[in-house]
């Protein structure tokens, strides 16, 4: 998970169109920050271990929506979109038709533990389900659990790219010069992971891929996080920036992302 939320802390402080577009920045400033990306990112891998891996569908969407409900009322200010605080907080929380890339942004985990892509793509399906059940929000939570599982089992870009174009539909015919100039803010699915593929893909290591999201903007830690976990499959990540994204974690997190790297299957 290492990947998503140095994704989301780096992005952070250029949410919002705040950055200039350049992958020449301070990486870890003194704004670098877990939003919402996190705490949801670390609830899904709670929700997952704490039900099992062979959990069936009620018994994972239960563990999955009392783990995310946990988490995020204990981390109510992370950055939250008003429709979702209003799940957190329900007493009945009922999936609610977005298409948002919330199911996008933490599905990480998925990708690393199931042994099959049909697996992979069923249980990101039921993640993103108990909140993003509109087409577009489960197809983005599938396509960025599947490139995580085809990224860490050995498969090239060219390989993963024509896969989510011919299982997702997703444009990604355009370079990130293209994209740059007229990309901005949108919380979408649609107009998230489409860029966040393209953005790992174009990246030339673990660090790049970073640099190269923040500096198309939009809705920067989303969109890292998403690219940042998908080159963490491929790459790995460097030590040094494990150890920078594990100081700005809190005790509880890293207990489960402990927990989490004992778990995940990893194949490369």
């Amino acid at each position: 998970m290492y990947g998503a939320i140095l994704g989301d802390m780096v992005g952070a402080p250029y949410e919002f169109d705040q950055g200039d577009k350049s992958k020449d920045f301070e990486m870890w400033n003194s704004s670098v920050h877990f939003t919402d990306d996190t705490v949801m990112t670390i609830a899904i891998a709670d929700g997952i271990m704490t039900a099992g891996l062979e959990a069936q569908e009620t018994e994972l969407k239960e563990s999955v929506v009392n783990k995310m409900q946990a988490w995020g009322r204990r981390y109510l200010d992370a950055g939250y979109g008003a429709r979702f605080i209003h799940w957190l907080v329900s007493n009945r929380p009922m999936p609610y038709g977005s298409y948002g890339n919330g199911s996008a942004m933490r599905v990480s985990p998925v990708g690393w533990l199931y042994e099959s892509p049909e697996k992979t793509r069923e249980v990101a399906r039921w993640t993103a389900e108990v909140t993003h059940n509109h087409p577009e929000g489960i197809k983005g939570a599938e396509a960025v659990a599947s490139v995580i599982f085809m990224a860490r089992n050995g498969a090239t870009k060219e390989e993963i790219k024509q896969y989510v174009v011919d299982e997702f539909n997703y444009d990604l015919s355009r370079n990130c010069d293209e994209i740059r100039p007229f990309y901005y803010h949108d919380e979408s699915c649609q107009k998230t992971v489409p860029e966040a593929i393209t953005a790992f893909l174009e990246g030339d290591d673990f660090e790049d891929v970073i640099r190269t999201a923040v500096s198309l903007g939009g809705d920067c830690d989303t969109l890292t996080c998403i690219a940042g976990a998908m080159a963490e499959a491929f790459y790995g990540v460097p030590v040094v920036m494990v150890q920078k994204t594990m100081e700005r974690l809190e005790d509880d997190m890293l207990e489960v992302i402990r927990s989490f790297n004992k778990a995940k299957k990893y194949h490369k």
